[in-house]
């Protein structure tokens, strides 16, 4: 696997999306996903099948309703928004994003999660030399995820989707759950690292005018990830360890 020559003593902080980058939970979700999605549509057999070309264009890195929004827009289907307390059996935009994250809480209990070796090793790397760390993740169930792979004390914040909700910040691929991190972790935006598995991922790295943003390809392709705003493309992090 090939090095990159990334000096990480030129940034303060480094900024990690959760699900595809440290742990291999973007799996699940899709699976999620597509269960979901394969249950409303069932019923309307006019409309195209979900695809996991779908999860990449529409849902991955995007807050849980917004995903749901805009699927469902791609297929021209009108539902009510409804209320994020909606039942996951309500066929509203908020009772379908519960379900989802119902299917995968589920998931995630029954199978739990592991972190990439290579993510861990970058993590590591980092720790020993002082780099404060950040989880950025438009999941709610960023926390759960982190206890579950044992990775939680490498990091000095969280900024999950509930935070980001209490908070009132933008989902991505606004960049205002990183600049949040960054001024967290006491880091100018041009001194910290994004690093991103999904288009809008690092399109809100981009436009937050981050130091450095990385792209991590799990699937979205390098075209779509250097295109999307990364400066950088990698397939493992542990490209990136001194």
């Amino acid at each position: 696997m090939p090095q990159q020559q990334l000096d990480w003593t030129e940034y303060a902080a480094a900024l990690f999306d959760l699900d595809g980058v440290i742990t291999p939970t973007a799996e699940v979700h899709m699976r999620a996903w597509a269960a979901m999605f394969g249950e409303l549509l069932a019923d309307r057999p006019e409309v195209a099948p979900y695809t996991d070309a779908d999860y990449y264009t529409y849902v991955d890195g995007r807050p849980r309703y917004d995903g749901v929004r805009s699927f469902l827009a791609s297929r021209d289907i009108h539902l009510p928004e409804g209320d994020p307390g909606d039942p996951a059996t309500a066929e509203t935009v908020c009772g379908l994003g519960n379900r989802k994250d119902a299917m995968f809480s589920k998931v995630l209990a029954d199978q739990g999660v592991t972190a990439y070796p290579g993510s861990v090793a970058l993590l590591e790397s980092l720790k020993e030399q002082g780099t404060p760390m950040a989880i950025v993740s438009s999941s709610r169930n960023a926390p759960a995820v982190l206890r579950a792979a044992d990775v939680e004390d490498y990091f000095d914040t969280v900024v999950s989707g509930a935070v980001a909700a209490e908070l009132g910040l933008a989902g991505k691929p606004a960049p205002d759950t990183f600049l949040h991190a960054a001024e967290v972790l006491g880091s100018p935006p041009g001194r910290a690292v994004v690093l991103e598995d999904a288009v809008s991922g690092v399109a809100a790295g981009r436009a937050g005018q981050f130091g450095l943003v990385v792209g991590v390809d799990r699937g979205a392709g390098v075209r779509a990830l250097t295109e999307g705003g990364a400066d950088v493309v990698v397939v493992d992090l542990r490209e990136l360890v001194p």
